[in-house]
């Protein structure tokens, strides 16, 4: 099963190349794993994956357990032309008691199971044959000795009678299974039946099989005797005669499994067929696989806690976690690699990874990792850059050779334009929710070079967060509005406290106040947060 590498929602640079890059090492490692986002990149991402050619992760909605997660029984099926005695031949030999019924494509027609032909030995027409030659024959283990294989269908008639008795009685419709009666044989030739099987493989005279030739009238050589032929014959019927092919309750691979475990509770079957979108069948589930199901495998970097990451992650299995961040409120039923160091972006410790594996880098992986660093340290301004962070760069840009100053003015130009966004997504370019000393709040923030195109819209801002505000149960609800240039952030919030904003960042609590040297969301507003929560 192929692992997922993701970041946090609203995913920034550093989550995005960080996954990038991780899962690049891990694959050349010998894992399987896939990068993945989380939500719609960034311009700034955008830019970088561009300047190096690289794709953009795949995108994934939530990580919740899949029908196609869990470890379903693959079976052997059957067309619907297959026999019944074929079909239960196959039951017996695989210990399946459930089959799916396929056409050629593999896509589901029905299904049969053991109780369907148990039922159709008691209930069933005995008297009525609908197949196939090829069936009768090899279900018997018969040869043609005239004719060429076609449908059969008609009434069976078990002839033992002298053939005087029964003239009259036998017509076009009529399959007759006789012993070594060649003067019924001829009768019946004459009679022009639909099929003759003759039981107990005596051969059949010469002159029999010329007028059967003639007439055109088929005949079968049976190696059992009358008795037997005439129990097992009713089985030489197509299983399309028994099978169920209304109503059947069938899962698509990619439902969920919380969607359907109830159905499977409360209804009695055995097997439920898992289909494609194409109806292609894939394979059955039954009560075991809900009782202990697979998890999605994932490793999550640039972050460590459940409000951030991908729904439905209490579902899935955490492998990794590598991350620059405070520690979280995520947890796990088993030891795992948590990697958790304080620098200023995650990709300054995947580097850190890949010099530990001895692992070369090469130019498309080197500036993914450089430019995540830069991104997330915002070319070294932070507070949160450390020595390893600068020290990573001048390693990277080794391979690179690149114009760090250029190229950063370059990519922060690509990501700082909000040019045709819409306040919503303004505010959700790096949004994140927190729970501080038990209070939930919601943070954004925004790094642009033109101030004036988010300050111009602050009443617009202001309404759409009120609105937030309130759906979402926010003590706190911030937007930070980050100059790089003048090395601060303008705020506009939301606060049930009227008092809170200015004590916390001690500035005037009015809407759009600077705050001079607030870059960092997680190294000062956090703490600052924290530190007035504490004294409420």
């Amino acid at each position: 099963m192929c692992t997922f590498i993701f970041g946090h929602k609203n995913p920034d640079t550093d989550s995005v190349v960080s996954a990038i890059a991780f899962s690049y090492l891990k694959n050349q490692l010998g894992a399987s794993t896939t990068p993945c986002v989380l939500g719609n990149i960034n311009k700034e991402s955008e830019y970088i994956l561009n300047y190096f050619k690289l794709p953009t992760p795949s995108l994934i909605q939530n990580v919740k357990t899949q029908v196609k997660d869990l470890n379903f029984d693959t079976a052997h099926g059957v067309t619907p032309d297959s026999s019944i005695l074929n079909a239960y031949k196959l039951m017996s030999n695989s210990s399946q008691r459930t089959l799916p019924v396929m056409d050629t494509d593999h896509k589901l027609l029905g299904i049969l199971t053991m109780r369907d032909i148990a039922m159709g030995l008691i209930t069933g027409d005995f008297y009525h044959l609908h197949t196939s030659l090829s069936n009768i024959v090899e279900a018997l283990n018969g040869k043609i000795l005239v004719g060429e294989n076609f449908m059969v269908e008609g009434k069976i008639s078990v002839i033992a009678f002298f053939y005087k008795t029964i003239e009259g009685s036998l017509d076009q419709n009529k399959i007759i299974i006789v012993g070594d009666r060649y003067d019924v044989i001829e009768h019946a030739i004459h009679s022009k039946v639909k099929l003759i099987i003759v039981t107990g493989g005596k051969e059949i005279p010469a002159n029999c099989l010329s007028l059967a030739k003639e007439k055109g009238i088929p005949i079968i050589s049976v190696p059992t005797d009358t008795y037997t032929t005439s129990k097992l014959i009713h089985q030489c019927n197509d299983v399309s005669s028994i099978m169920k092919g209304r109503d059947i309750i069938k899962f698509n691979q990619n439902e969920y499994l919380e969607d359907i475990k109830e159905e499977i509770i409360n209804t009695n079957h055995i097997n439920y067929p898992i289909v494609d979108d194409k109806n292609t069948f894939l394979g059955f589930i039954n009560r075991k696989h809900i009782l202990k199901p697979s998890k999605k495998k994932v490793i999550l970097v640039d972050h460590n806690e459940y409000s951030q990451s991908a729904e439905g992650l209490h579902e899935a299995e955490i492998l990794e976690i590598i991350d620059h961040h405070k520690l979280g409120d995520i947890c796990t039923t088993r030891p795992i690699n948590f990697r958790n160091m304080p620098v200023g972006s995650t990709c300054t410790i995947v580097y850190q990874i890949f010099k530990e594996q001895n692992m070369p880098i090469d130019y498309e992986i080197a500036g993914l990792l450089l430019s995540g660093i830069l991104s997330d340290t915002l070319f070294f301004k932070s507070p949160t850059t450390t020595n390893l962070d600068q020290e990573c760069v001048e390693a990277l840009n080794a391979i690179l050779n690149l114009d760090l100053d250029t190229f950063a003015i370059e990519m922060f130009k690509a990501g700082t334009s909000l040019d045709g966004q819409s306040i919503e997504e303004i505010f959700y370019k790096d949004f994140k929710e927190f729970v501080l000393e038990g209070y939930k709040i919601g943070i954004g923030q925004v790094f642009t070079l033109n101030i004036d195109d988010v300050l111009n819209r602050k009443d617009a801002f202001i309404d759409y967060m009120d609105t937030l505000h309130h759906n979402k149960d926010y003590f706190l609800t911030l937007l930070l509005i980050t100059d790089l240039l003048k090395e601060g952030s303008y705020l506009l919030f939301r606060c049930n406290s009227n008092h809170f904003i200015s004590t916390a960042f001690q500035v005037e609590s009015k809407q759009g106040v600077f705050a001079q040297n607030i870059l960092s969301r997680k190294k000062q507003v956090l703490p600052k947060l924290s530190e007035v929560l504490n004294t409420l």
